[in-house]
């Protein structure tokens, strides 16, 4: 995607060859900064501060992760010391653990000697099928926007309300839920997205309306709370939302709040969408509520908001409180009864084991 007319991607080789570029999500909207990973602890250090998040953007990272590792010394304990340091950064994502498996698997048969461009070149492997993975995601997902259009009727816009950040930022490139809404806008389709402020984090107000904003897309950031109250008064046609892990029978973890949106919209008659790659799916667990681990996050998160002064300062202030106790979840889990469909590269399903079964054969 474009920032001022340049393309760029969250995640990239520097010109060295060794280095990996992020770009700095923490300090959005408010500053657009890069930094460059030089080691394996830098990368695990930029997933668990949330420099990079999105469950596609944290498995390419730590594939990058390992390839650093490997750049100062290909021995097997290395190896080991890189997956282990990588998967303790975040819990929830299961494209981390994906990602980390794919470079074990490709990297441990080799020898040592062999091991430091086999796996940069499978990082890059995994990020250029994850841009190509939410590009199938966006055509697969138009359509829905193109029936809502339809529903809709000429000249009146698709409102679309969204939950967190699951665009380019959140991946390698397009996004998962919003690659949809990207495509469908470049296509000539009226829209207005509703924009989810998504606290602690904030990650709504503050990437998702970035992008949205850098890319001409008509939108408006609402409180949390606010979107139940949209649904209800008939001025939302369809939700779309990302997730960090999907269960085998389709259930859905995702940023904390997500649950709440899927009840209002079942109850408000909204369809109610989530757009994953393959990668989120954890075919290994069934029962999401018992099974998915739930992050919890720092209770400063909550206790805190960070934000830009009229003088152009980016200050943390307190919200609660001095002494008052604060907990935070960073996710919940929405049953796959309350998701109308899945929409991957491979198209769109139920969200049921026979639904998932349908697009990955090869899973069953």
């Amino acid at each position: 995607m474009k920032i001022d007319g340049r393309p760029w991607r969250p995640i990239w080789l520097e010109a060295d060859g060794g280095r990996v570029g992020i770009i700095d999500q923490t300090l959005l909207p408010h500053r657009f900064e890069t930094r460059s990973l030089a080691t394996l602890d830098g990368a695990a250090h930029a997933i668990a501060a949330m420099q990079v998040r999105g469950a596609p953007l944290i498995g390419a990272t730590a594939a990058y992760g390992v390839a650093l590792a490997m750049a100062e010394d290909a021995g097997d304990g290395v190896l080991d010391r890189a997956v282990a340091v990588l998967a303790a950064t975040r819990p929830t994502a299961v494209n981390l653990r994906w990602a980390l498996d794919r470079m074990d698997r490709h990297l441990r048969p080799l020898a040592p000697g062999e091991r430091r461009e086999a796996a940069y070149a499978e990082a890059a492997r995994l990020v250029e099928a994850d841009v190509a993975a939410n590009a199938a995601i966006g055509r697969h997902g138009l359509e829905l926007v193109r029936a809502a259009a339809r529903r809709r009727g000429p000249g009146w816009p698709v409102r679309i309300l969204t939950h967190c950040n699951a665009g380019w930022l959140a991946t390698c490139d397009w996004g998962t839920a919003l690659a949809p809404i990207y495509m469908a806008h470049d296509a000539g389709i009226p829209l207005h997205v509703w924009v989810d402020e998504t606290r602690p984090r904030n990650q709504g107000a503050a990437l998702t309306a970035w992008e949205l904003l850098a890319h001409g897309v008509p939108h408006t950031v609402v409180a949390d709370n606010a979107g139940g109250h949209l649904m209800q008064r008939g001025l939302v046609d369809l939700c779309i939302v990302g997730a960090d892990r999907v269960t085998a029978a389709g259930d859905v973890a995702n940023k904390i709040g997500t649950y709440l949106k899927a009840l209002a919209a079942r109850d408000s008659g909204v369809p109610f969408h989530v757009a994953v790659p393959s990668s989120t799916i954890d075919w290994t667990i069934e029962d999401g509520i018992a099974g998915i681990p739930i992050e919890e996050r720092s209770a400063d998160e909550v206790r805190h908001i960070q934000g830009m002064a009229e003088d152009g300062r980016v200050l943390s202030v307190r919200l609660v409180p001095d002494g008052s106790p604060a907990a935070n979840p960073a996710f919940d889990v929405t049953p796959a009864r309350l998701v109308d469909g899945l929409i991957t590269e491979r198209g769109r399903c139920a969200a049921t084991a026979a639904g998932l079964r349908g697009l990955f054969p090869d899973h069953s």
